[in-house]
């Protein structure tokens, strides 16, 4: 059986730099062994799965590791390959997925997440957290991931985890980030126990941390940078309980797979 996959760079507008996401559109569901087993052998961070609703579309992603409850740069990258490849005309589109409904919006270049914020309170410091990173941790915040906060970019960027320390803290992944010096925050994203020691950008990430710069800077909307060595810009907007997050995208390949 041969089926169609894209492979796209999200959060960027040129090649070789945003984080590429495999992108297969299915009629129905394959069986989830092989989509796994298709994650695996893209072994990009993330693959994205959808297929057609009633409303629009339902996504799932998967790691090389294990399924995601939610995956931003892939959904981006889905909704890319829709509306420049799939021949889709809705400007607006709606995707279930494990995390509730998502909207994604066209504006022109830009692509734009509507996903729901996740709030970070102070923490104890895990086991194993000083050591995974390399450096002396004085505060922690936890919601769906430990975030890390460091006194400035430079500090983020001479983060160099030991990643056979990191996987043993108990979470999805760390966050590390500070006030940007360009930009509004940079951060950078480490999930070795997902199967990615470091992820290039992180839209679920930036649910957690817009509205945790929101507080802190007093705004609203606000300019990211993931500062991996891929990197990536992200326009960051808190709407309520809902976080706004924008990007572009390019197309790096278009291909098929064989199950038979």
């Amino acid at each position: 059986m041969k089926n169609i996959f894209y492979q796209v760079d999200a959060f960027t507008s040129g090649l070789f730099s945003g984080n590429p996401a495999a992108v297969c559109p299915l009629e129905s569901w394959l069986e989830d062994e092989v989509m796994q087993k298709l994650a695996i052998e893209n072994n990009l961070s993330e693959t994205a799965f959808f297929i057609r609703t009633p409303r629009g579309y339902h996504v799932r992603w998967f790691t090389p590791q294990c399924e995601m409850k939610l995956c931003g740069h892939a959904t981006l990258a889905a909704a890319y390959v829709l509306w420049n490849h799939l021949d889709e005309k809705r400007d607006v589109l709606e995707f279930d997925s494990l995390s509730g409904k998502l909207i994604v919006t066209r504006e022109g270049d830009w692509i734009k997440l509507d996903f729901p914020q996740s709030l970070a309170h102070e923490c104890v410091k895990p086991r194993f957290l000083e050591e995974g990173l390399g450096i002396v941790v004085n505060k922690v915040f936890k919601a769906d991931d430990y975030i890390v906060l460091l006194e400035n970019e430079k500090a983020v960027k001479r983060v160099e985890p030991f990643f056979e320390e990191l996987i043993k803290v108990q979470s999805r992944g760390i966050i590390v980030t500070a006030i940007g010096d360009d930009c509004d925050f940079v951060s950078r994203y480490f999930a070795p126990a997902s199967g990615i020691n470091e992820d290039p950008v992180t839209g679920s990430a930036h649910t957690q941390l817009i509205p945790f710069w929101a507080q802190r800077l007093g705004k609203l909307t606000m300019n990211a940078k993931q500062i991996s060595k891929r990197g990536g810009f992200l326009k960051c907007a808190l709407n309520g309980d809902r976080v706004y997050i924008s990007g572009q995208a390019k197309l790096y390949l278009r291909g098929e797979y064989y199950l038979s």
